[in-house]
C-alpha cells in the first residue's frame, strides 16, 4: 500500500511527530493534527527542513472537547473527502506521580475522553472519507497496559488512579477496534491496533518520572508497518504487540462488554454535543 493522505492525531510530539516526519520524508501527504498552533508550525518547519513533502493539511483541535472533535471531523471531511489512513495516536499519559482525577470540558474522565472517546467519535465521523478512499486503514495506538472497564464506575469516581485510568482507556481503544473491524468487513477499510513499544522516550513518560525502555524509532517502525505494509492489506481486527499479533485483555473479546462500551460511548458523545455552549 502506498497511502497518499494520512491523518495523524497528536502529530506534534512523540510518536505522532516521528510518524509525520518519516511519512513526509517518503512523499506521503500528511495531515498534521495538534492543539497548539506554535507546535504545529514547528513540526511543519521541521518536515520542510528535512526535505519532506509539504504537509497537505494542518488541523487544530483539543481532543478533550468533543465539540472540537466534531469541528475537526467537519474540516477533514470538507478538505479531504478521500482519506487513506487515520492514525488515532493522541493520548494523555499516566499523569504526574500522585496526580488527581481530571475531567474533560464535557465532564468525562480525562484519559477516557482523550485516549478513547475522541478517537471513537472522530473515527465514526470520518468513515465516509475512509470508505471513499478504500483500500484504507485505521490504526489505533493502544498499549500493552490494559485494565478492564468497571461499567458500574467507568469514570473512576471512586479509587482513582492515573495508571488505571490510562490502561482502561487503552483497552477501550482495543475493544472499539475489534468492533470496527467487524463493521467494516467488505468495505476495503481495515482497523487494527497496537502496543508500539514499552515506555518510549516521550514527554508522557518523562512526566510520569519513568525511565524510558524503548526509542521512538522502535515504536515508530511498528506503527508504520500497520500504516503501509502491503502484507497487511487484508488483515483487520488484530491487536499487535509491536509487530506480533497478540491476545488483548479478555474483556476485549467479550461481545457483551463491547456492547456496553458502545452504548456508553454513544451516550457520552450525545450528552457532550447537546450541552449548552
Amino acid at each position: 500500500m502506498s497511502p497518499t493522505t494520512v491523518l495523524i492525531t497528536g502529530a506534534t510530539d512523540g510518536l505522532g511527530r516521528w510518524l509525520a516526519l518519516r511519512l513526509a520524508a517518503s512523499g506521503v501527504g500528511v495531515v498534521l493534527h495538534g492543539r497548539n498552533p506554535a507546535r504545529l508550525d514547528e513540526t511543519a518547519r521541521e518536515i520542510r527542513a528535512e526535505g519532506g513533502r509539504e504537509p497537505v493539511g494542518v488541523v487544530r483541535a483539543d481532543l478533550a472537547d468533543l465539540r472540537q472533535v466534531d469541528r475537526l471531523a467537519d474540516e477533514v471531511l470538507d478538505r479531504f473527502p478521500g482519506l487513506d489512513v487515520l492514525v488515532n495516536n493522541a493520548a494523555v499519559g499516566f499523569g504526574e506521580p500522585g496526580g488527581g482525577r481530571e475531567l474533560s470540558p464535557d465532564g468525562v474522565e480525562l484519559r477516557f475522553a482523550v485516549n478513547y472517546l475522541a478517537g471513537y467519535h472522530l473515527t465514526r465521523r470520518l468513515l465516509p472519507a475512509l470508505v471513499a478512499a478504500a483500500p484504507a486503514r485505521i490504526v489505533n495506538v493502544a498499549s500493552i497496559g490494559q485494565a478492564p472497564i468497571d461499567f458500574a464506575d467507568p469514570m473512576l469516581d471512586h479509587g482513582y488512579d492515573g495508571y488505571r485510568a490510562y490502561r482502561q482507556s487503552k483497552l477501550a481503544q482495543i475493544m472499539f477496534t475489534l468492533d470496527l473491524a467487524d463493521e467494516l468487513n467488505g468495505t476495503g477499510v481495515t482497523a487494527n491496533t497496537l502496543h508500539p513499544a514499552t515506555l518510549m522516550a516521550t514527554s508522557m513518560v518523562r512526566e510520569a518520572e519513568l525511565t524510558p525502555l524503548s526509542t521512538l524509532h522502535d515504536g515508530g517502525e511498528a506503527t508504520l508497518r500497520l500504516i503501509a505494509d502491503p502484507e497487511l492489506a487484508d488483515i483487520s481486527g488484530v491487536y499487535f504487540d509491536q509487530t506480533m499479533a497478540a491476545a488483548p485483555h479478555a474483556q476485549a473479546l467479550d461481545p457483551d462488554a463491547r456492547r456496553r462500551l458502545r452504548e456508553l460511548s454513544e451516550l457520552l458523545v450525545a450528552q457532550a454535543l447537546a450541552r449548552p455552549s
